[in-house]
């Protein structure tokens, strides 16, 4: 082959982590990958959502995505754990870290998969299984957690292969193979074939990976516009991405956050608003950003959901004038039912300081709030993101910066936990 592709994922990565640390460094003597277990959020927070499950746990029906309640309902032994982001973080740079002994070109896919390119270096190592098996075993000998390697000309075939048996296994599909590996399954595990999508497929007459492949291109676009033309392509094969070692640059930052409790009123809408734009803020501002839309989101009770967005007139990074804009959408768009969730986002990323058109009537200066803003985001780097909050938030049961890994996702007191 010219191009040899890994996609490497871990197995169930969050609950794997957290067994392994649990065994190696809390006395732990159950291997909670060998019971039906799961990692989920904080019921009582409304974060009561499944995050990972074991083998065993996928046997009874759990599903990673649904709430805990449906998943005891299907398993009532179901033993969950809670998250601890912090670790998953360090498990997963160290997973990166192998794998780059084996290529300079790697593409961090998400916190526990990840692309290789090894078409310039694989002969060092032997054939591609030869060389896949070495990182996957090496990987479970230094870190005690299993992955699946996929093994491809391309980035889609690489991790349609790596979904195969799991877990511990090296899976090939090449080319040659597509036919008698990939064709046969449903439509619905082709790479980007979401439910919905799924569902349109099977209302046009299509079940299998197979028959999209074979089916009319033109027709398809006809029925799913562009993105038809695209998974037909998937299902035969197709792909030209390249392995990205350095991600491609944002096109756009945002944040949200479900509520502990419903929030009825504009004050305590506007606290959560205020704590979102402090991590879009600061990221915009990490990343030497500016953006010049904002855009608000709002998810009722009833799990209905709304959107609304303005353009400003100046690029900005600035916090309070990202707050202000989605707080005047905030107030446009709300239609005074209880809220569970909030968003804010950002959009049209420009790169630097494009600098401001001054007007004649303005009374804040933004250049002197960029200068604050940055002065406090030195010393949270420095002292943690605690170490500096805005009056509003004091004694208030709102995390003064929001959104991304909620605070009590991001580590886990043990002390308090009991461990089998």
């Amino acid at each position: 082959m010219k191009n040899i592709i890994f996609h490497i994922d871990v197995n169930s990565a969050f609950l794997s982590w957290e067994a392994v640390y649990r065994l190696t460094h809390k006395g732990g003597k159950q291997d909670l990958r060998e019971i039906a277990s799961a990692v989920g959020g904080d019921v009582t927070l409304r974060h009561g959502i499944i995050l990972a499950k074991s083998i065993p746990a996928k046997k009874y029906g759990v599903k990673t995505g649904e709430t805990i309640l449906e998943a005891r309902r299907k398993c009532p032994n179901l033993e969950v754990v809670p998250p601890n982001y912090g670790l998953y973080e360090r498990c997963s740079g160290a997973f990166l870290e192998i794998l780059r002994e084996y290529s300079d070109v790697v593409e961090q896919y998400s916190i526990d998969e990840a692309f290789v390119d090894m078409s310039t270096s694989c002969h060092l190592f032997g054939s591609p299984e030869t060389a896949a098996r070495k990182i996957k075993d090496r990987i479970r000998e230094e870190l005690g957690f299993t992955v699946n390697v996929g093994i491809s000309g391309n980035k889609l075939l690489a991790k349609m292969a790596s979904d195969f048996q799991k877990p511990d296994q090296v899976h090939t599909l090449y080319p040659e193979e597509i036919p008698a590996k990939m064709w046969p399954l449903p439509v619905s595990e082709l790479f980007f074939v979401g439910r919905s999508t799924a569902g349109r497929l099977l209302s046009l007459g299509i079940r299998t990976i197979g028959e999209l492949a074979k089916a009319d291109p033109a027709w398809l676009r006809r029925m799913l516009k562009k993105p038809g033309e695209m998974i037909w392509g998937f299902a035969n094969g197709i792909d030209l991405s390249p392995v990205l070692e350095t991600p491609e640059a944002n096109k756009g930052y945002g944040n949200s956050t479900t509520t502990p409790f419903d929030v009825t009123d504009e004050e305590t809408a506007g606290l959560v608003l205020l704590a979102l734009s402090e991590t879009v803020g600061y990221r915009l501002r990490t990343d030497q950003v500016q953006i010049c839309v904002v855009s608000v989101g709002i998810r009722y009770g009833d799990l209905s959901y709304a959107s609304h967005q303005k353009t400003l007139l100046d690029s900005t990074d600035v916090t309070w004038e990202i707050y202000q804009a989605a707080r005047e959408l905030f107030r446009e768009l709300w239609r005074g039912e209880p809220i569970r969730h909030l968003a804010v986002h950002t959009s049209r990323v420009s790169g630097g300081d494009g600098g401001r058109q001054l007007g004649i009537f303005d009374e804040i200066d933004y250049e002197k709030l960029h200068r604050v803003d940055q002065t406090v985001d030195g010393i949270r780097r420095r002292f943690g993101g605690d170490a500096v909050m805005r009056a509003a938030f004091v004694n208030q049961p709102i995390d003064h910066m929001s959104g991304g890994i909620s605070r009590e996702k991001r580590s886990v007191d043990y002390e308090n936990v009991t461990i089998c």
